[in-house]
């Protein structure tokens, strides 16, 4: 049985790695340039989340498509619950 959102974890886990390399890559770039290290890392996350969004739009969509319909479905299963705790069928 194949589930709509089962490649949310992968998907998830390679968006965090992505997004941390970017974070790192903007520091990196930024204590070239006698930035200090921590300086570097506050503006390496500011600018690393926009950049982000644009960079990995493919994946964003696929892991928000992957939440929405993990969230649909536990919300289906909570009202079925609820249902049968009320008597109807």
């Amino acid at each position: 049985m194949d589930k709509p959102d089962g490649n949310l974890g992968r998907d998830l886990a390679l968006y965090t790695v992505l997004r941390l390399v970017l974070v790192v890559a903007v520091a990196a770039v930024l204590t070239l340039f006698d930035i200090p290290l921590l300086v570097a890392v506050a503006i390496g996350v500011v600018v690393g989340f926009p950049l982000g969004l644009l960079l990995f739009r493919g994946l964003n969509s696929r892991v928000t498509a992957g939440l929405a319909a993990r969230h649909a479905g536990r919300n289906a299963e909570r009202a079925r619950l609820r249902a049968q705790l009320r008597g109807e069928s």
